[in-house]
């Protein structure tokens, strides 16, 4: 709850420090004594734009300081400030501080470090929450209508959030694998033609070595083809060498023994003859390893062209090729696959959009029993408080798809009708400001248990009404303060007499310097601003005792 607020130098108001309490505080005082003042302050401090018109006369800087208490930070307030990297220990208050130059220009800290304007404004909402004659957040926003009934139904939310994410994550798949099959569909014509390219050719590793080799033999073949022709012409005729050594061994074999030496001869010619023979082996086997085969070498070289025509063709080496071949089979393959996973992702898109639909509308007619309630409970507020031919209406409508989510399918939004045959309207869109304080009033009794900011405003709540009326408003107004904080701004003495605390705030000149000041006031001096309400500018006795019977009864 806001626990103190300390001014310097905006507009009327030099210097002021408010201490707060919980429950019901009003702040009473004369038309013009600077109320709005306090109220654009405490903008100031949660985040209003900076208006260098605020600024007291004659000095170049002002400054409001909020310090807000709490048992525990609320959720929206924890996450709020560890998104934006504010540390805050346990049980320390939160104390803001806006800086605002005469020249243009504002700063601002939170527990001494600097934050932007910008986080003070998303902090707001669950600081404090101000209903006024120009209203246009809180209760009146309809961004929130739908958040306040699930919590007045008591309604978990969850299970449909989880729905959602389940049908958007399985959306979300079917969308990848689709756009993936699309992509190889794409280029299926293309991987058809070049897997017949390379499966008519049937490349193998190692290959290209083997045929280069192949065609280098034969074109060696070639070059000597000639040259062992003849050679094997003159190792093959009946004249050749070997020929001649066999006939010279044979008639050295009739003689050799007659001499040791023709012995010795005999031996060297039979080695002869041998080496003769092996070398007579070596060109036979040489002329078949070196035999030229014209087409065979034709074929090696055309095979051989085919093969880097299609590694060029590809951008990869001649032995990269079978793996091109496995690799556009599976991507064939995916193709047929990815068909099976789009129908299997398919399905299960459906299913989880059935699931969250079911859910949804479960949750819809939670919120259609609740909507009952709630304008139950609001239309037996709205008679005392001098609506008695108003009417309040929670519609709940189901939205386009595409603005479906983790909420639901519904748009929830409040309606009035202040008038016997008049059509509903939004809340904000009601001719009187003081009507529209009312129905907030209602509205918040009716959501009393379901929570809300730290700190409530009612700024002239009670405008243009007195009487019973006055009294029906300050009795809600201590109502819904109960437990909490609650504020009120008020001309009336019915609900000035239900504060716990009562502040008094003044204008007073002195020569040409204008200021206001705000005191707390004891019981004494509760009894006399009551009584100035209740009689004007003189305070009678009657008027005191009247004060003090209404101080009574409250």
């Amino acid at each position: 709850m806001l626990t103190r607020l300390s001014i310097r130098n905006i507009v009327l108001i030099e210097a002021l420090d408010l201490d707060f309490r919980r429950g019901l505080g009003v702040l009473t005082g004369e038309t013009g004594a600077g109320k709005s003042i306090l109220l654009d302050a405490l903008g100031l401090a949660l985040g209003d734009r900076a208006d260098s018109g605020l600024v007291r006369a004659g000095e170049t800087v002002a400054s409001v300081t909020a310090t807000f208490d709490f048992a525990a930070l609320s959720a929206a307030i924890a996450e709020r400030l560890t998104d934006a990297g504010v540390e805050i220990d346990a049980g320390e208050p939160l104390v803001i501080r806006r800086q605002l130059k005469a020249d243009g220009g504002s700063k601002a800290w939170l527990n001494d470090q600097p934050v932007g304007a910008g986080l003070l404004r998303d902090l707001s909402s669950a600081l404090v929450e101000i209903h006024g004659q120009h209203d246009d957040r809180g209760l009146v926003n309809a961004r929130g209508h739908r958040q306040l009934l699930d919590r007045f139904a008591r309604v978990d939310t969850a299970g449909v959030a989880r729905a959602w994410g389940a049908w958007r994550g399985a959306e979300e798949a079917l969308r990848s694998v689709r756009a993936s099959v699309a992509e190889a569909k794409a280029d299926q014509d293309l991987l058809l033609a070049h897997l017949a390219e390379l499966t008519a050719l049937e490349p193998k590793a190692g290959e290209e070595t083997r045929l280069a080799e192949v065609r280098a033999s034969m074109q060696k073949g070639e070059k000597l083809a000639g040259d062992l022709v003849e050679l094997r012409h003159l190792w093959e005729g009946s004249d050749s060498p070997l020929a001649a050594l066999r006939v010279a061994a044979r008639r050295l074999d009739r003689i050799a023994g007659e001499h040791p030496l023709l012995t010795e001869a005999l031996a060297a010619l039979d080695r002869a003859v041998i080496e003769a023979g092996e070398a007579e082996e070596k060109l036979q086997s040489a002329a078949e390893a070196l035999e030229f085969d014209p087409l065979a070498l034709e074929a090696a070289e055309t095979r051989l062209f085919d093969l880097r025509a299609l590694a060029r063709k590809h951008r990869c080496d001649v032995d990269e090729l079978p793996d091109r071949m496995r690799e556009m089979r599976a991507a064939l393959a995916s193709i047929e696959g990815g068909e099976a996973e789009v129908d299997a992702l398919e399905a299960e898109a459906k299913a989880t959009a059935a699931r969250y639909r079911i859910a949804a509308d479960k949750l819809r007619a939670l919120r259609k029993a609740a909507a009952l309630r709630l304008d139950a409970a609001v239309a037996s507020e709205l008679a005392p408080l001098k609506l008695d031919d108003a009417r309040f209406l929670t519609s709940v409508t189901e939205l386009p798809e595409e603005r479906w989510g983790p909420h639901g399918m519904d748009a929830v939004e409040f309606l009035i009708a202040t008038n016997p045959g008049a059509d509903f309207a939004p809340l904000g869109k009601i001719a009187s400001g003081g009507e529209l304080s009312r129905f907030i009033l209602a509205l918040k009794v009716a959501l009393a248990e379901q929570g809300g900011a730290a700190t409530v405003i009612f700024d002239e709540i009670d405008r243009g009404v007195g009487g019973a009326v006055a009294s029906a408003i300050g009795e809600r107004l201590a109502r819904l303060a109960d437990g909490g904080q609650l504020l009120a701004v008020t001309h009336s003495p019915q609900v000035a007499a239900r504060g716990r605390t009562h502040y008094l705030i003044a204008k007073s000149s002195e020569g040409t310097v204008t200021r206001t000041s705000v005191v707390l006031l004891d019981e004494t001096g509760r009894q006399e601003e009551i009584a100035r309400m209740l009689s004007g500018a003189e305070v009678t006795p009657e008027a005191r005792a009247q004060a003090d019977r209404l101080l009574e009864g409250a």
